[in-house]
């Protein structure tokens, strides 16, 4: 799993590509604050080498808590820049900031 951000000079806003690896996968997407954590927004494309990928524009200077959903169940981010505690959710959710 990994997170890349680049940021656009010209825009307020950081290009962000989520990467996930999950051969035996046959689903996956990263929900959160940014996308009203809907699965459909950020539904992640599988490349042939087994990891899933998708790159956001997400508004810069701010924090946005999120997860994966791989194949129905929810896992964090490894290499996240915090973990948040989610009372709704009874679990902690990774966090982005950018």
């Amino acid at each position: 799993m990994a997170i890349k951000k680049q940021f656009i000079k010209t825009k307020p806003v950081c290009k962000v590509t989520f990467s996930l690896e999950a051969k035996e996968a046959n689903t996956a997407a990263v929900v959160g604050d940014f996308n009203n954590w809907n699965p459909t927004e950020g539904e992640l494309s599988k490349l042939k080498n087994g990891t899933f990928k998708a790159a956001f524009d997400l508004p810069k200077d701010n924090s946005f808590e999120f997860k994966y959903i791989v194949d129905g169940s929810y896992i964090n981010e490894p290499q996240a820049d915090s973990y948040r505690w989610n009372e709704f959710a009874n679990a902690e959710n990774s966090v982005l900031e950018v």
